[in-house]
C-alpha cells in the first residue's frame, strides 16, 4: 500500500458513505483512478465490506460482558465443536483464542443481566469448559473500529 491506499483507508474508515468525489479530492487523484484503488483494496482483502455502525444502547443492547474461558480440551474435534458453537452465538461480537491463563475471550452484548445468564447458560451447557469468569463493563470510555493505518517501514 503506498501513501493514497493508506489516505483512503483511513478516510473511509472515518465515513464509508463518502462520495467517490470528495474522496479523490482529498487523496490528490481524479475519480477513476480512486476507484480503481478503492476496488483493487477490496479484491486484496484490505477493506472487508461496507456497514453501518449501530449505537448499541440505542436497540436496547446496554450490557457488555468480556467472557474469559479456560478449557481442558484443547483436541481439533473439542475446538471445532467449540468454535463453531461459539461462533453461532448472536451475542458474541467478538471471539479470540489467547495466549497466557485464559485460553478464549469473548466480547458479549446482550440487553441486561437477565439475557446474560441466558447467553451464559446457554454456553456452558453447549460444550464442556473448565473454568468461565464474567467481567461486565461498567462505562465504555472509547470505542472504535477504526484501524491506525501504520506507514511502511523504512528500507
Amino acid at each position: 500500500m503506498d501513501q493514497i491506499d493508506r489516505k483512503i483507508v483511513t478516510l473511509l474508515q472515518a465515513n464509508a458513505d463518502i462520495s467517490i468525489a470528495e474522496l479523490a479530492d482529498k487523496v490528490g487523484l481524479s475519480q477513476t483512478p480512486c476507484w480503481k484503488r478503492i476496488q483493487r483494496l477490496e479484491a486484496r482483502g484490505v477493506i472487508l465490506g461496507r456497514v453501518a455502525l449501530v449505537s448499541p444502547e440505542a436497540i436496547g443492547l446496554g450490557l457488555t460482558v468480556y467472557v474469559e474461558i479456560e478449557t481442558g480440551d484443547h483436541s481439533g474435534p473439542w475446538l471445532e465443536q467449540f468454535a463453531g458453537t461459539v461462533s453461532s452465538f448472536p451475542e458474541v461480537m467478538e471471539f479470540y483464542r489467547m495466549a497466557g491463563e485464559v485460553d478464549y475471550m469473548l466480547r458479549v452484548v446482550v440487553a441486561d443481566m437477565a439475557a446474560y445468564d441466558r447467553f451464559y447458560k446457554k454456553l456452558v451447557s453447549s460444550v464442556a469448559l473448565k473454568n468461565v469468569t464474567s467481567r461486565f463493563a461498567m462505562e465504555r470510555i472509547k470505542s472504535t473500529t477504526a484501524l491506525p493505518v501504520p506507514e511502511p517501514a523504512a528500507a
